[in-house]
């Protein structure tokens, strides 16, 4: 009997989905605007990994099968700053990049030993309290100077330092 509900994959099915195929991600940078639209303050999210290293990092998550990307988006967003995050999702879902992960190094700037994934990247002013949830410690908010430092893109593993200057640089901010 095939499974027909939209939804997630088992961990089986999904690591063999991983090894035969590309999977579709997308990426969030939360950021504080003043009133001008000017960003003043990026979101990253604290995390501890499966090797138990702690690392700074983005909004990130699967589209799952017969979801849109807005939903999909919506969905991660909401799971990783809380239900009352307020998110202003762009009326064109135009990423501001494309970043394509690669399990092997070298490639592009982008790596996830895991699998082959492409993932598109938005930047998304958010105006709530976010608190996060599900395997996230912690939210800290830096100026955008803050967040282009060696301190902190050191503490981003995977390539998420290079998307979060690509998205700065994007939002106009100096680098």
């Amino acid at each position: 009997m095939t499974e027909t509900t939209p939804g997630w994959l088992s961990s089986d099915d999904l690591e063999m989905a991983r090894a035969q195929m590309p999977i579709l991600y997308v990426e969030a940078v939360p950021v504080r605007v003043d009133d001008s639209g000017e960003v003043t303050s990026v979101g990253l999210l604290l995390r501890i990994g499966p090797d138990g290293t702690v690392s700074r990092t983005l909004v990130s998550g699967r589209v799952l099968h017969h979801e849109r990307v807005r939903d999909a988006l919506l969905r991660h967003l909401e799971k990783d700053l809380g239900p009352v995050a307020l998110p202003r999702v762009p009326a064109s879902l135009q990423p501001f990049t494309v970043a394509e992960y690669f399990p092997t190094q070298g490639i592009t700037p982008f790596h996830d030993p895991r699998q082959h994934a492409v993932s598109l990247a938005y930047i998304v002013p958010v105006t709530g309290d976010c608190r996060p949830r599900q395997d996230a410690l912690d939210l800290v908010w830096f100026s955008p100077q803050e967040a282009l430092s060696q301190a902190v893109q050191s503490e981003m593993p995977g390539g998420h330092g290079v998307l979060l200057k690509q998205a700065l640089a994007h939002a106009g901010c100096v680098i």
